[in-house]
C-alpha cells in the first residue's frame, strides 16, 4: 500500500506545537494489522534552517520542490512575518502552494493560505485572537471566526492548536473511516471527535462556584444516547437548576446542551453506519433519533446526505 504522503511547509516564526502535530497524528493513524498509512516530510524554502518563536530552529529535509509529491500540505500556525502583518508572502512560496490537491492550515496559518489566494470566496477559520486581523487583511474570504476547522474540500483551516489535532484526525477519519481515526485518537490520547462547527475556546471567565462543571453529566449523556434526554433530567444528574446547568454547559462546550447533545448524536449515527451493517431504524434507535426519517433529517443537516448515501460512500471494509 502505497502511503499518503503529508507535507508540512514550515515558515520562520512558526508555532512550535503546530509544527508537531502533523507528525504526531498522521503518523498514529494505522491500518489493523499496524500498518502505517501516512507518511509526513518538512520543508523549507531553500531548505534553509528555521526559527520558532520558542528559541531554537528546525532543518526540515526537504526544499518546497517536495511539494510536487504531497498528497496533502499542512501549513503550521506563524507567530510573525508577512502574512500576518500585511497580508502579503514571497512570489515562490504562493507559486509553490498552488494547484495542490489538498491543503491545510493550522491556526494563523490560514494568514498564508489566504495570502496565496487560496481561500478567496471560499469559508474559513483562524484563531478567535486574529479574527479582526484576518479580516482586515483578506476581506475577500469567507471568515468563520467561531469555529474549529472548516472543511471546504480541497482546502481546510482550523482554529488554534487543539483545532490542529481535531482537523487532522476529521482528515484521517475522512480518509479511512472513524475505526481508523478512533486508533489514532486513542494514541494519541484525544478526545475521538469533536465536530468543526463546535465553537472556540474564547478568552471568558468561567465561575467556580459551587457543584462542579457538567464534565460527568456530558459523560452520562453519551453513555444514555438512546434514551430520552430532556433538560430537565440532565439539570437533575447534574445536581444544578436548569438555569444554572445551562449556563454552565455553555460556558464549558461553546454550545447549548441541545445543540451539543444532537452534535453527538449524529457523530454516533455516522460511527454505526461505517462499522455496522444494522439497519437505518436500528442506527436512528441507538443514536437517539428514534426513526428512521428523524436520523435522516439530521444526518443530511450534518453532512448533506442520506444514511444509505452515507454508508455507501464511507464504509470502509477491512
Amino acid at each position: 500500500m502505497d502511503r499518503h504522503r503529508v507535507v508540512v511547509v514550515v515558515l520562520n516564526h512558526f508555532a512550535p506545537i503546530d509544527l508537531g502535530v502533523p507528525g504526531q497524528v498522521f503518523w498514529a493513524a494505522e491500518t489493523a494489522s499496524g500498518e502505517k498509512l501516512y507518511e509526513v516530510v518538512t520543508c523549507s524554502e531553500g531548505r534553509v534552517p528555521v526559527r520558532c518563536s520558542a528559541g531554537y530552529s528546525v532543518l526540515p529535509d526537504h526544499d518546497l520542490d517536495v511539494l510536487d509529491s504531497a498528497d496533502t500540505v499542512v501549513v503550521p500556525g506563524i507567530h510573525a512575518g508577512r502574512a500576518l502583518k500585511d497580508g502579503t508572502i514571497g512570489d515562490t512560496l504562493r507559486a509553490a502552494l498552488q494547484g495542490r490537491p489538498r491543503t491545510m492550515s493550522i491556526c494563523t496559518g490560514s494568514f498564508v493560505l489566504a495570502a496565496a489566494g487560496l481561500l478567496d470566496g471560499r469559508p474559513a477559520t483562524t484563531h478567535w485572537r486574529e479574527a479582526g486581523r484576518f479580516a482586515e487583511l483578506f476581506p475577500q474570504v469567507k471568515l468563520d471566526p467561531d469555529v474549529l476547522f472548516v472543511d471546504d474540500g480541497d482546502v481546510l483551516t482550523s482554529a488554534g492548536v487543539a483545532a490542529g489535532l481535531d482537523l487532522c484526525l476529521h482528515v484521517i477519519r475522512r480518509d479511512h473511516g472513524s475505526e481508523v481515526a478512533n486508533r489514532a485518537a486513542r494514541r494519541c490520547v484525544m478526545p475521538p471527535w469533536r465536530d468543526g462547527g463546535q465553537a472556540q475556546y474564547i478568552d471568558r471567565h468561567l465561575p467556580l462556584g459551587e457543584g462542579g462543571g457538567t464534565a460527568g453529566t456530558r459523560d452520562w449523556m453519551l453513555a444514555h444516547l438512546d434514551t430520552p434526554l430532556d433538560l430537565n433530567a440532565l439539570a437533575e444528574h447534574a445536581r444544578m437548576s436548569v438555569r444554572t446547568f445551562t449556563r454552565r454547559f455553555r460556558e464549558e462546550t461553546g454550545q447549548s446542551p441541545a445543540r451539543w447533545l444532537n452534535a453527538q448524536r449524529v457523530q454516533h449515527a455516522r460511527h454505526l453506519l461505517e462499522t455496522t451493517d444494522l439497519g437505518v431504524e436500528e442506527v436512528a434507535r441507538r443514536a437517539g433519533f428514534g426513526t428512521a426519517v428523524s436520523l435522516r433529517q439530521h444526518l443530511h443537516a450534518a453532512v448533506g446526505v442520506s444514511p444509505l448515501a452515507y454508508r455507501h460512500t464511507f464504509r470502509r471494509t477491512p
